[in-house]
């Protein structure tokens, strides 16, 4: 089983949306399903360097990392990706998104080739139109667990768990 740490953020727009990517394995073209935006940390990088680093690379936004807050929460996910067992301890953020950031289109251009054959679409949701989706959703629970949030955070980092997806 290959074992990774991984760095999520948290996008939150100033109408309280969050920006999901829906994805596929190409080993199972039927099934799809919405996460959070981040990967892989590299060796030597630390998690909220990491975090920042994927969402320049995926979205084309560039954060102050002084907005970064967190971690919020940790996980660890047990899933089947690209023909791989894989094991990923991951940290969230959360990012507050200005006009700056909302008012211009979401670019591809730092997407991995492996990420230009898996993604295949962005959006914003709102809490109830997240708590409406028929695909899966990871972490899972993610509309209730983001509410709370949406009011700022505490300060406490909680941990989700350990799923198998």
């Amino acid at each position: 089983m290959r074992h990774r740490r991984g760095a999520r953020v948290l996008l939150i727009d100033a109408r309280d949306r969050v920006l999901l990517a829906r994805g596929h394995d190409t080993d199972q073209p039927g099934r799809s399903w919405w996460f959070t935006i981040g990967g892989g940390v590299e060796p030597g990088e630390s998690d909220r360097d990491a975090a920042l680093r994927e969402v320049l690379e995926e979205t084309g936004l560039r954060l102050d990392p002084a907005g970064l807050e967190g971690p919020v929460w940790t996980r660890s996910a047990i899933f089947d990706f690209y023909r791989e067992r894989c094991r990923q301890d991951e940290v969230f953020y959360l990012a507050r998104l200005g006009d700056q950031h909302t008012s211009r289109p979401l670019t591809r251009d730092g997407w991995t080739e492996i990420e230009h054959d898996v993604v295949d679409e962005m959006r914003w949701f709102t809490l109830p139109e997240l708590r409406t989706v028929t695909i899966e959703v990871f972490p899972a629970g993610l509309a209730d667990l983001l509410e709370p949030l949406l009011d700022g955070w505490d300060g406490r980092t909680r941990h989700l768990g350990e799923a198998t997806e």
